[in-house]
């Protein structure tokens, strides 16, 4: 005869058991028992019954013609009373069942918050389809309001189906931002911004403190602790689940957290199995679909009496939140040790998070694009060392061997025969020898070697080579989309993000429509400068999202090696100065030393490796980056002035140390070099400056505009100052203009010439407006007026301390 087995629950996981246990043609005799009304049905899809994209019938896993088909006498609708170890009977509410084995599907229970009021009519759970029936049937009709405490997975799929059904649906969740344990804000800022378009209100750090009744007993609102109600005609708690373990303790089985079983999924009763989330294996508890069909395999094997065991792995999951793809593997627990790498692309509702300790990747979630989700997974798996590949880690596997996360420096070492363009053949060589023969634009470059004129995809590459060549020099065309991510111009994206107070890249991403995944290396730079320039105090400066010059704090050179020019007051040194820079140059061997156009010595030949020493040696003599890299001010160049020259009419080398005080460390659209000459014969160059000061007999005469680069101008005439009090003024504010309204790459001169002169003087000679331009240039100072070379020193050395090292072991 065949042996008698009683299911106690038929879920998701009971079900895949039977499933394993039928196609082996296993010998028993099932009796299935559900408190619910039917069978096996996939509960991950009860979002869209609830909001009517599919029917309960649509969400059926086991109907009833394959229950007969196998043979399973179905004891729907029923409950468990008891369970009589003895007598090996399961007690129900119609009878009992003798079993020769047993095994215990419970589930889980809704967690249910006990707040006052948590038990008026209206107030429901989300975890079944009895609950989203009640939800359809209480409140979750056009027109209605409905709250939903709890801001993860389940609840906002109960507030995203509600919502498709016309419901006005606040979500209210504790913490700080939604699905806490899996995305950060940024992520945070994306999926609210989603369910803000489906109509959902969202509202974080919000604490529930009453449930409010109506006349009837039913509920009417909810209560926060701040005093606000949320009036509601239906209340849904999504706020966590807990084993089902009723039936277990009661049996007098071994019950922690779960029921507990070992790797055969056997209870403390050899006759007795247990799997799902009813369950507790080596201290865990499981609530993904993945280990419970694990579980379901090892269960059948183990009646079946195949040799199998439980592991208790990673494991990955890939489920729908509100329309949207998400993957996540692995362990998100805060710790020491770990660090986050993330990726974000909220046009395309994309976000990817990976947490590595030491170079192994022990978590991963992946939001809107989860193509890559097994590649990592696998890597969590098998604990590979992604040491080599750490930099392009995050883009996936499509960049692994070769590509590089940072595609200027990798396109800088790649050699003069490596194809660029495969349509036509075309070689970096042959596109540099194109460029330093004078095609300066992509326009040019195609027009001259066919590169990127075919099929296009090289486009990009094309334009790194042409970035990496003209270095400074590379200017984007006017009127054109600040690049392929996007339709609008750089004048476009200024603009709108004032507007509309973009205070983020996720935000400009996601509100100004961006194509591409996380922007690209055009627009990012130019992005981070806008966000900086216009919101200081809100936004945090993106150093992967500059040119590598200014991530390195030092000039890239075409032999990968780097040159440091340390920060000369005005032009103006000292011995002191002089010995600390001669030291460096024996110590570190460095090849070349050069004197600069703006009266400062340039260190040439410096090894990437070196470069944080170097720093540190020239930092300890009192010395500061000179910002030779950066899009920012450089240098003011200085005559001796009327302290030493006989026609020198003011002190200009003072009023130069005062300016370069008052503006280093001020990111700006293009570099910006200034100069001051004592007296109108001009020895510092200051009227082919972007900015300029002429010390006169009677005061300062200020121009700005000028260049002495590819394109050859002077200053124009802009202001007549009587004192260096005035001069400071007026150019911070021509600064701060500048800043303000130039498009990314523009040179002073440019800028000026696009929106003229006259509106310029008009800008700044206005009182109040100057003052303000000037008050806002402080306030950005403020914030990022700081040496780069000291503080990457500074984490340097606190990286190495004692404490540092025995931390670092720790982690390792």
């Amino acid at each position: 005869m065949k042996k008698k087995l009683v299911v106690i629950g038929a879920g998701m996981a009971s079900g895949r058991m039977l499933e394993h246990l039928f196609e082996a043609n296993a010998d028993y005799d099932v009796t299935l028992f559900n408190a619910e009304p039917r069978g096996n049905y996939n509960r991950l899809m009860l979002s869209p019954v609830l909001s009517g994209e599919k029917t309960y019938e649509q969400i059926v896993t086991h109907d009833d013609a394959w229950y007969a088909e196998n043979g399973v006498t179905c004891r729907f609708g029923e409950k468990v009373t008891g369970i009589d170890r003895d007598r090996k009977v399961v007690i129900g509410e119609n009878g009992e069942v003798a079993y020769d084995k047993l095994v215990i599907g419970t589930g889980s229970n809704p967690f249910i918050i006990p707040l006052p009021g948590h038990d008026l009519k209206g107030v429901i759970p989300y975890r079944d389809l009895e609950d989203t029936q009640s939800m359809m049937d209480l409140g979750a009709k056009p027109g209605s309001k409905a709250v939903v405490i709890g801001g993860g997975l389940l609840g906002l799929e109960a507030a995203a189906g509600m919502a498709a059904r016309g419901v006005e649906v606040t979500v209210v969740h504790i913490m700080g931002h939604l699905m806490e344990r899996q995305l950060d804000e940024a992520a945070g800022y994306l999926l609210r911004k989603s369910l803000g378009e489906k109509g959902i209100k969202v509202m974080c750090k919000a604490n529930s403190k009453e449930i409010l009744a109506d006349e009837n007993g039913h509920v009417r609102a909810l209560l926060l602790d701040d005093g606000t109600e949320l009036p509601c005609d239906l209340l849904v708690m999504a706020v966590g689940i807990r084993p089902n373990t009723k039936l277990g303790a009661e049996a007098g089985l071994a019950v922690g957290k779960g029921i507990h079983v070992d790797d055969q999924m056997v209870t403390s009763d050899p006759d007795i199995l247990s799997l799902g989330e009813c369950v507790e294996h080596n201290g865990a508890i499981f609530g993904l679909v993945a280990p419970l069909y694990d579980q379901a395999r090892v269960l059948a094997n183990t009646l079946m009496g195949i040799e199998d065991a439980f592991k208790n792995k990673e494991v990955s999951t890939k489920l729908k939140v509100t329309g949207c793809d998400l993957f996540s593997a692995g362990d998100f627990a805060e710790g020491e040790g770990r660090e986050d790498i993330v990726f974000r692309d909220p046009a395309r509702g994309v976000y990817k998070r990976l947490i590595l300790q030491g170079n192994k990747v022990i978590g991963a979630v992946m939001y809107g694009d989860t193509a890559d989700g097994a590649w990592f997974y696998n890597h969590i798996k098998e604990g590979t060392d992604v040491a080599e590949m750490r930099d392009t880690l995050i883009f996936g596997p499509a960049y692994q061997g070769g590509a590089a996360a940072d595609p200027l420096s990798a396109v800088a070492a790649l050699p003069a025969d490596a194809e660029i363009c495969g349509c036509n053949g075309v070689c970096k060589g042959k596109i540099v020898d194109a460029i330093n023969g004078g095609a300066t634009t992509l326009d040019g470059v195609r027009a001259t070697t066919k590169a990127s004129n075919s099929c296009g995809t090289c486009t990009g590459l094309v334009e790194q080579v042409l970035a990496v060549t003209l270095g400074e020099d590379f200017v984007m065309p006017t009127s054109q989309p600040i690049c392929k991510c996007s339709d609008h111009t750089h004048e476009d994206v200024r603009r709108l993000i004032k507007a509309q107070e973009l205070k983020s890249m996720p935000a400009v991403f996601q509100e100004l429509a961006w194509k591409t995944v996380d922007g690209c290396h055009v627009c990012r730079p130019a992005l981070n400068y806008y966000l900086l320039a216009d919101w200081p105090l809100d936004y945090q400066d993106d150093p992967q999202s500059r040119f590598i010059n200014e991530r390195k704090h030092a000039n890239i050179q075409k032999d990968g090696t780097f040159s440091v020019v340390p920060r000369m007051w005005g032009g103006m040194t000292t011995s002191d100065e002089l010995r600390a820079i001669a030291d460096v140059v024996d110590k570190f061997k460095i090849p070349t030393v050069h004197v600069t156009g703006g009266q400062r010595i340039d260190l040439l030949g410096v090894k990437g490796e070196d470069l944080p020493e170097v720093w540190s040696d020239l930092n300890k003599a009192g010395m500061v980056s000179g910002h030779a890299y950066s899009k920012g001010l450089r240098t003011v160049k200085t005559c001796v002035g009327k302290d030493h020259c006989r026609f020198g009419t003011q002190d200009s080398t003072g009023l130069g140390i005062n300016l370069e005080k008052a503006l280093w460390g001020s990111w700006t659209p293009h570099k910006v070099k200034l100069a001051v000459s004592g007296c109108p014969r001009n020895c510092a160059e200051a009227t082919c400056k972007d900015i300029g000061v002429v010390c006169v007999d009677s005061g300062y005469e200020i121009g700005i505009a000028g260049a002495a680069g590819m394109d050859v101008k002077e200053t124009e005439a802009f202001h007549k100052a009587a004192s260096e009090e005035e001069v400071l003024e007026y150019v911070q504010a021509v600064m701060q203009l500048y800043r303000e309204n130039a498009k990314y790459l523009d040179r002073i001169y440019k800028w000026v010439n696009k929106v003229g002169l006259d509106w310029v003087k008009e800008q700044v000679a206005d009182e109040a407006n100057r003052k303000a331009l000037v008050e806002r240039f402080l306030i950005s100072q403020s914030v990022y007026q700081k040496d780069p070379w000291a503080e990457h020193v500074e984490k340097e050395q606190a990286r190495y301390t004692p404490m540092a090292n025995l931390m670092m072991e720790a982690a390792e």
